[in-house]
């Protein structure tokens, strides 16, 4: 039999109503002949709950505790839908991470994968059972419990479908598939049958929220299928793999949209590698992660840079270039939160020419200002005015996508 992994994140599972609509839906893949493999994230709602219990008693809680805590909210869910199964005559067992050999880094709140132990995880499968796993968790060298941070659920269950190597990997969640734009932003959006890992791993780091990041940079890794479904809908949503070719006809795939940036700009005298190499490494060791970068030389000895991070990191940024003031000689330090990126996203991308100047042109019709430009093999991205967001999709997407033969 093959495996098949399923995994329900908060809003799937927010209520005794919602635990047994996933039941049901675990038995329908069940009594088609597959062995199942269920990771479930914490009830809707319960991770935040915890959250606030934390900062009531300190607001700087110890990682390792915080952790401790935080990883109790899946062993509510998981044990639930072990409860619904064998109550519908099914046999169920759930465990948390660490029981069955989730192996993690020791960054408390943020943990990374290294390995997962298959050995007991087949033991179950091969007794029939229906195994149901705590996401978002694992358990460091020294056993340590640890959380692999928001939305690590997703990367749980790439990482066991992986170690198991299951024939496919169906992330459920609260929309039934991958759009080529988010519909909240533009109800032209339409739902992608198939897209490539490149194309999802570019648009999840651009903004879109299916699947997290991390997720889908280990199923390219370890080649593991995705499908993302709806948990309330039926329907064959989305697949990602590497079966696709990106068809010639198709030069872009999605348009994604990611608020909260801010971008800082500034002058320096500095040499421009000793500037690049203090800011950047200062900005790291504050664990600042940076993404736009644009650098000029306006005259001789005078560097101009501007560059992006996220909205969250802007107090830490401004902080630490005012500490480097004096060493690197920087002035005009402007700072500015009220900034967005959109991203253009397509395989096609590669065998296209003039897809950068047909979105300048589109974007100066509808009179929206770019800031800043950022380019991959398959991602072009502009930094706009936040408050210019939802045109800028929605032109782009009309561009691109509206006649999109999907």
């Amino acid at each position: 039999m093959a495996i098949i992994v399923q995994k329900f994140g908060g809003t799937s599972v927010g209520s005794p109503d919602r635990i047994k609509a996933v039941a049901s839906q675990v038995i329908a893949t069940r009594q088609q002949g597959h062995q199942v493999v269920v990771v479930l994230s914490a009830m809707s709602g319960e991770t935040n709950r915890l959250m606030d219990l934390a900062r009531s008693i300190d607001k700087a809680a110890s990682g390792r505790e915080l952790d401790m805590l935080l990883a109790s909210g899946e062993q509510v869910s998981i044990s639930l839908l072990a409860m619904s199964l064998i109550q519908q005559g099914f046999s169920a067992v759930s465990f948390l991470g660490h029981q069955i050999g989730i192996r993690t880094n020791n960054r408390f709140n943020n943990a990374r994968i290294i390995d997962v132990d298959n050995k007991r995880l087949k033991a179950e499968l091969e007794q029939g059972h229906v195994v149901i796993i705590a996401g978002f968790q694992g358990v460091d060298y020294e056993n340590n419990i640890t959380t692999l941070g928001r939305g690590g659920s997703d990367t749980s269950a790439v990482a066991i479908a992986a170690a198991l190597q299951a024939k496919e990997c169906q992330i459920y969640t609260d929309v039934d598939g991958v759009y080529t734009t988010d519909p909240r932003i533009d109800p032209s959006a339409r739902r992608l049958k198939s897209i490539t890992f490149e194309e999802m791993l570019e648009m999840a780091s651009a903004g879109a929220k299916v699947l997290q990041t991390r997720s889908v940079q280990y199923a390219g890794k370890f080649k593991v299928p995705l499908r993302v479904l709806s948990s309330f809908m039926p329907g064959e949503g989305t697949m990602i793999d590497f079966q696709q070719e990106a068809a010639s006809t198709n030069p872009v795939s999605a348009v994604t949209a990611h608020k909260d940036e801010a971008m800082f700009s500034l002058s320096s005298d500095a040499e421009l590698v000793e500037l690049n190499a203090r800011i950047f490494s200062e900005l790291a060791d504050q664990d600042v992660e940076v993404d736009m970068i644009v650098q000029s030389c306006t005259k001789p000895g005078k560097m101009n840079l501007n560059f992006t991070v996220h909205r969250r990191d802007f107090g830490k940024t401004q902080e630490c270039l005012q500490g480097l003031v004096g060493t690197l000689g920087l002035t005009d330090i402007e700072g500015n939160q009220q900034l967005a990126k959109v991203s253009v996203i397509g395989n096609g991308m590669r065998c296209h020419t003039g897809i950068t100047a047909q979105i300048f042109a589109t974007l100066a019709q509808a009179n929206i200002k770019v800031f800043l430009v950022s380019t991959s093999e398959i991602k072009i991205s502009v930094l706009v005015v936040e408050s210019d967001l939802q045109r800028a999709v929605q032109a782009l997407h009309k561009k691109f996508l509206i006649k999109l033969d999907i």
